[in-house]
C-alpha cells in the first residue's frame, strides 16, 4: 500500500518551523518584535492580499518564538518563564517619565527612625465567631462595639450614654483624621501655591529694591522685611597644590588662545580708533550720513556761486578807502 500521498498531504498542513528568506529577519526579543526587510512580492500581493499578509505574519511570529525558546528561563508558579534581553531598538516615549512621588510625613519619620513597613492582613481571627472576619469594612472587627447586642456601660457614665454612638463617633473621627492627613500629603507633594506666591513676591521686592540709584542703601525698609543677602565672593586659597596650579595655568592659557583666535587678524591702526558711526551721528544731529552729505554738498555749491572770497576783498578795500578818507 502506497501511503506517500497521505504523508505528503499531512506534511503540507504543517509548515516548517524554520523560516528561510533571502534577508534574515531582525528579531528584537526585548520588545517582542520581528522586522522583515525583504522586498514585497508584487505577484502574490496583488493575487491574494489576505493570504500574503498572513504568510508574512506567520513567518515573523515563528521566527520570534524560535528566538524565545533559545533564551534562558527561570522557574515560576505558572511554569518556566523566558528572561528577555535588553531591547535593541530605542522607542521614544509619548509622555515624559513620571516623577517620583515625594515621601509622606510618616515615611520620612519611619526612614529617620529605621522603622520598616509592615502590611497588616485584611482578615483577623474572631474568638467569639471562631472565624476569620474583615478588619475593616462591612462586618469588620473595628465595628464590633457598634454591632454588639449588649455592651458594658461604665459606672460613672451619664444616663443618656450610648456606647454604640460613642464607638461610631470615634471611628468616624479616625477616618476624618486619616483623610485630612492624606489631603495634606497630596498638597505637600503638589507644592504649596501660597508659599510659592510668597517667594515670588519676595524675589520681586528684592529686585526692585536694588533698582534705585543707591542700590537700595538709603531706601526705607518695610516692617518685617528681611535683609537681602548678596552673593558672597569666593577666592582661591593662597596655598594650592602643584597639580591644581598647573591646571589653572593651562586653562588660562587655553582661554587666552581662544580669545586670540576670535580677535581680528589685522591690528587696528590709529585712524581706526575713531568711532566713525558715532561721529557721523553727532555731526548730523541724528539725521544720518546721507543727510549730512547732502548738507555739505549744498554748502559747497552755495559758496562757489556767491564768490565769497571776491566779495570779501572788495568790501575790505572799500572799508579801507573810507578809513583813509576819514583820516
Amino acid at each position: 500500500m502506497d501511503v506517500s500521498n497521505i504523508l505528503a498531504s499531512h506534511a503540507a498542513k504543517f509548515q516548517s518551523v524554520d523560516v528561510e528568506k533571502e534577508t534574515p529577519l531582525e528579531i528584537d526579543a526585548g520588545l517582542l518584535a520581528a522586522t522583515d526587510l525583504n522586498p514585497i512580492n508584487e505577484e502574490s500581493y496583488n493575487e491574494n492580499l489576505e493570504e500574503h499578509l498572513q504568510t508574512l505574519a506567520r513567518d515573523g511570529v515563528q521566527a520570534l518564538f524560535a528566538s524565545l525558546f533559545n533564551l534562558p528561563t527561570r522557574p515560576s508558579p505558572d511554569g518556566p518563564l523566558a528572561v528577555l534581553p535588553p531591547a535593541i531598538y530605542r522607542l521614544p516615549r509619548t509622555k515624559p517619565l513620571p516623577k517620583p512621588k515625594p515621601p509622606t510625613k510618616w515615611e520620612q519619620f519611619a526612614a529617620a527612625k529605621g522603622i520598616s513597613k509592615t502590611i497588616r492582613d485584611k482578615k483577623v481571627w474572631d474568638e467569639e465567631k471562631q472565624d476569620w472576619v474583615n478588619r475593616w469594612g462591612r462586618d469588620g472587627k473595628n465595628k464590633e462595639v457598634e454591632q454588639a447586642w449588649i455592651t458594658e456601660v461604665p459606672a460613672n457614665a451619664d444616663v443618656d450614654h450610648d456606647p454604640r454612638k460613642v464607638a461610631r463617633d470615634a471611628r468616624k473621627e479616625r477616618v476624618s483624621k486619616n483623610e485630612k492627613k492624606h489631603q495634606q500629603n497630596v498638597a505637600r507633594a503638589a507644592g504649596n501655591p501660597r508659599q510659592e506666591r510668597k517667594m515670588e513676591i519676595e524675589k520681586t521686592l528684592a529686585t526692585t529694591r536694588v533698582s534705585t540709584a543707591s542700590m537700595g542703601k538709603f531706601d526705607k525698609r518695610l516692617d518685617g522685611e528681611k535683609k537681602v543677602r548678596g552673593v558672597k565672593r569666593k577666592f582661591d586659597p593662597t596655598e594650592a597644590s602643584v597639580e591644581n596650579e598647573q591646571k589653572a595655568s593651562l586653562s588660562l592659557l587655553a582661554k587666552m588662545d581662544s580669545d586670540h583666535k576670535k580677535m581680528r587678524k589685522e591690528p587696528r591702526t590709529e585712524e581706526s580708533d575713531l568711532n566713525v558711526r558715532k561721529a557721523v551721528k553727532f555731526a548730523s544731529k541724528g539725521r544720518g550720513g546721507l543727510a549730512l552729505g547732502r548738507e555739505v554738498a549744498g554748502r559747497t555749491s552755495r559758496g562757489g556761486g556767491r564768490g565769497r572770497g571776491g566779495r570779501g576783498g572788495g568790501g575790505r578795500g572799500g572799508r579801507g578807502g573810507r578809513g583813509g578818507r576819514g583820516a
